[in-house]
Parts: structure tokens; C-alpha cells; sequence
């Protein structure tokens, strides 16, 4: 299977055009033109996931999160992106990401998330000006639940790592606002279109201090709420025959010390 397969495979869902501004979804490293007998699926690259694709005998990295954001100045191993290109080209692997492009379309981040937590009749929060694209998602909940209900029932159906919360609004939930990895800056709309719970990761002090009163707002591990990217890539690529992995070495950095 050519790697520029796999990709229109790929692009076919999650087009690069739409990534945010300031995204690096595409190609990372390699050559398009090469053939691929395997594909390790990560939601980041991390030196312990590179070395589990030379383990494995695989030749593509698909990843959610990009290696490369910033340009690199030097490959000169001072850094763990720096090592990890090292680790790729010496090793012939390659390495293609999608991050917004994945997180902006239906089918991709946000409506999986969604559908894993059963919220139906959802729509997009944050709707790009392509307008059938953009981030976040809101619905609802197919019957009202407590929201200490739904909190344990967010923890147990993400399998997460820790869950934090505001005080609730309102005692029973129904109206669900989401967004895979950090989407703090959607509190607002989530409000304004009448959310009673909005779900993200990697908010700050002030946004739960602000969201407090208008909004039960619940932050889960970033990598929680969108490791399931490694799920989609898997079933996009289903079809070719190629194939394909779920890294075991892909895991979040942060511990929790109980």
C-alpha cells in the first residue's frame, strides 16, 4: 500500500483545509511514494513510541498530535523531537499527523466523543465559517441524569486518569457541551447556547472560577478525552487491508500521586 493511499484515505475524512491556522497536520517525515506494510496508531510520538515501531516492524507513525509544531533548528539530538526525527529517518519510518483537521470534522474527535458519552441530536459548537466543520459539539443526553451521575458516569466511560469539576448549576443535566483537548476558550459558548455541562480538558484556575454559577464545567486528562483518535484512524484505514496497530507504549505523561 503506497503512503499517499493511506493518506487520501485519510484526508478523505480529515482534510488538511480543515485544521486551525496555527495547526501541522499532514506529513511529518517520509516519502508518499513508499510502500507501508504497517501502521502503529498513536494519539502522541514519543521515543517510547517511535522505538515500538522499530519493534513492531512498522513503517508509518499516524498520529492525533504533531511532532513538529515549530520548525527545528537543529537535529542534533538536544531535544526529544529532535531525537525522535533522528530515531524516524535513520530507521526509515515515517510519520504523518492530524490534529484540528481530525478534531473539526463530523466523525472525527468530537462527534466520537459524543457518541462514546450517548449524546444524540448534537450539532457543532464552534462552527467554522465552511460551517458544516469547526470545533466542539453540543447535545444532549438521551434522559436527564444527576450531574454527580454524570460525572462518575464521564470517569468510568473514558476510563480517566482524574476528573475535576466545578459546583453544579443545576442538579439535574441534560444539555452536554464538549471538546476534545483544550477548549477552555468554548466555556462562553457553551453558556450562551445553554449547556448545563461542559466537558474539555486543560483548564485553568480563573475559567473554573468564572464558569462557577453558570455552568457545571468538568476537565478530564487531554489525552482521555482523545485517545480515541487511535479508534478512528483504525477504522478509516479498515477498508484498505493495511495493516494497522494501536500503540501499546501510547499512554498520558501526567500521574496522578494518591
Amino acid at each position: 500500500m503506497l503512503l499517499r493511499e493511506i493518506i487520501n484515505s485519510i484526508e478523505s475524512v480529515a482534510p488538511r483545509s480543515a485544521q486551525e491556522e496555527w495547526d501541522n497536520s499532514g506529513m511529518q517525515i517520509g516519502d508518499t511514494g513508499r510502500d507501508i506494510e504497517s501502521v502503529l496508531l498513536t494519539t502522541d510520538i514519543t521515543i517510547d513510541v517511535v522505538n515500538e515501531a522499530i519493534e513492531r516492524n512498522c513503517q508509518l507513525i499516524i498520529s492525533h498530535h504533531p511532532l513538529l509544531f515549530h520548525g527545528l533548528k537543529q537535529v542534533c539530538g538536544q531535544t526529544p523531537q529532535a531525537c525522535i526525527v533522528e530515531m524516524a529517518i535513520k530507521n526509515n519510518i515515517a510519520i504523518y499527523s492530524a490534529h484540528t483537521s481530525l478534531d473539526s470534522v463530523v466523525g472525527g474527535i468530537n462527534t466520537r466523543l459524543a457518541d462514546k458519552l450517548g449524546i444524540t441530536n448534537y450539532r457543532i459548537l464552534a462552527p467554522s465559517e465552511q460551517g458544516n466543520k469547526g470545533l466542539g459539539v453540543i447535545g444532549t443526553l438521551p434522559a436527564p441524569m444527576t450531574y454527580t451521575d454524570f460525572i462518575a458516569y464521564v470517569r468510568d466511560t473514558l476510563d480517566c486518569t482524574y476528573v475535576r469539576y466545578t459546583r453544579p448549576r443545576k442538579e439535574q443535566v441534560q444539555t452536554i457541551a464538549l471538546c476534545g483537548g483544550s477548549g477552555a476558550e468554548f466555556i462562553g459558548e457553551a453558556i450562551a447556547q445553554g449547556a448545563d455541562v461542559y466537558l474539555t480538558a486543560d483548564c485553568k484556575y480563573h475559567e473554573f472560577q468564572d464558569a462557577e454559577g453558570q455552568i457545571g464545567l468538568i476537565d478530564i486528562d487531554h489525552w482521555c478525552s482523545e485517545h480515541h483518535a487511535r479508534e478512528i484512524f483504525r477504522d478509516i484505514l479498515a477498508p484498505l487491508g493495511v495493516k494497522t496497530l494501536i500503540s501499546e507504549k501510547d499512554t498520558t505523561p501526567i500521574q496522578i500521586f494518591k
